[in-house]
């Protein structure tokens, strides 16, 4: 399995489950965003996105589908809850709320406040940091009484739900969560297999990756 990663982008979900599972992976670095510093990765993925995953035959760019993928594998199902158990939908639900509800705002508010920051674009940074903020009500009333997301439990769901509260902090924006919130980021990356995503981010160098 191969996987192209930026340092703290939504590609750390990916090395995340990869570590939680103890998986072989070979790690590529990029710059971010490589469409733009690292124009021979379109010849890899013509999105210029990442992450860009491939194990075999399958090629997957999705950040919350990777995690997905990676749990349905034979002897890794310990990181999901199989179909037939009552709380599939709910695991399906959040992992997929992760990205299109929680990042995306996200994503908004770095463009304009990181890397197209002018005075103008100001008040629509502030417009989707408030939109993010509102987004979580949802996940602050289920960590009012659950630890985790899904089935008392660690999985795939935290981890896509947990990167979209990390890249919050990243952002600042951490300081309007809620108490129970902050306490569910703070539970997630001080597990062991996100220390090591976190730092394989930055213990390579973005070096050039032909195919």
């Amino acid at each position: 399995m191969k996987l192209w990663h930026c340092e703290g982008a939504r590609s750390l979900r990916a090395v995340w489950a990869l570590e939680e599972l103890g998986l072989d992976y070979e790690l590529v670095m990029l710059p971010f965003p490589p469409r733009i510093f690292q124009r021979d990765y379109l010849e890899i993925n013509p999105l210029g996105t990442i992450p860009f995953f491939v194990d075999g035959d399958v090629e997957m760019t999705e950040s919350c589908a990777i995690p997905h993928y990676l749990a349905t594998r034979p002897g890794n199902e310990h990181l999901a809850v199989p179909p037939e158990h009552p709380a599939y939908g709910d695991m399906l639900n959040w992992t997929y709320h992760a990205d299109a509800t929680l990042t995306f705002p996200q994503t908004i508010v770095l463009r304009y406040t990181v890397l197209e920051p002018t005075p103008e674009k100001k008040p629509v940074a502030d417009d989707y940091a408030k939109w993010f903020i509102a987004r979580l009500r949802r996940l602050d009333a289920h960590l009012e009484n659950n630890d985790y997301l899904v089935d008392g439990r660690f999985t795939i769901a935290d981890i896509c739900v947990g990167y979209a509260l990390y890249f919050g902090k990243t952002l600042q924006l951490n300081e309007r969560y809620k108490p129970q919130t902050a306490a569910y980021l703070e539970r997630l990356t001080s597990r062991e297999a996100f220390i090591r995503a976190a730092a394989a981010g930055v213990a390579q160098e973005a070096v050039p990756d032909a195919h």
